[in-house]
C-alpha cells in the first residue's frame, strides 16, 4: 500500500519508515516490540508494546512531529498522505536514511 507507513523496532531503536526515509530515534531500554497501531493522526501514534518488565504490552503514546520538524522536515506535508500506520517485525526494507537522537 503505497500511503502506508511501517512502524518497528530494532534494539535501542524505534523505527518509522514512510516512502524513501527512514526516521530513527532511541526507544525506551526495555522494549521488546510493538504489538499493534490503535491510532494514527498526522503525526502522533496510539500504539501497544511489550516491555520487558511486563507481561502484557502496554499502551504508549509517540508524537513524531518535534522528531521530524529537528530534522527541518514540513511534518504537516510528510505525513499528510500517510493513511495507515502497520507494524513490522522484520525492520522492512532501507532506502535512505535520516536519523536523530533525543
Amino acid at each position: 500500500m503505497p500511503n502506508e507507513a511501517i512502524l518497528s523496532s530494532d534494539r535501542d531503536y524505534t523505527i518509522f519508515q514512510f516512502g524513501k526515509y527512514i526516521i530513527r530515534f532511541r526507544a525506551p531500554y526495555s522494549l521488546e516490540k510493538y504489538t499493534e497501531v490503535k491510532e494514527w493522526d498526522n503525526g502522533y501514534l496510539v500504539v501497544m508494546a511489550k516491555y520487558a518488565h511486563n507481561k502484557e504490552a502496554e499502551e504508549e503514546y509517540i508524537d513524531l512531529v518535534p522528531i521530524l520538524q529537528a530534522l527541518y522536515f514540513d511534518a504537516d506535508d510528510f505525513f499528510k498522505p500517510i493513511e495507515k500506520v502497520r507494524i513490522s517485525y522484520d525492520g522492512g526494507c532501507c532506502w535512505k536514511q535520516v536519523e536523530t537522537r533525543f
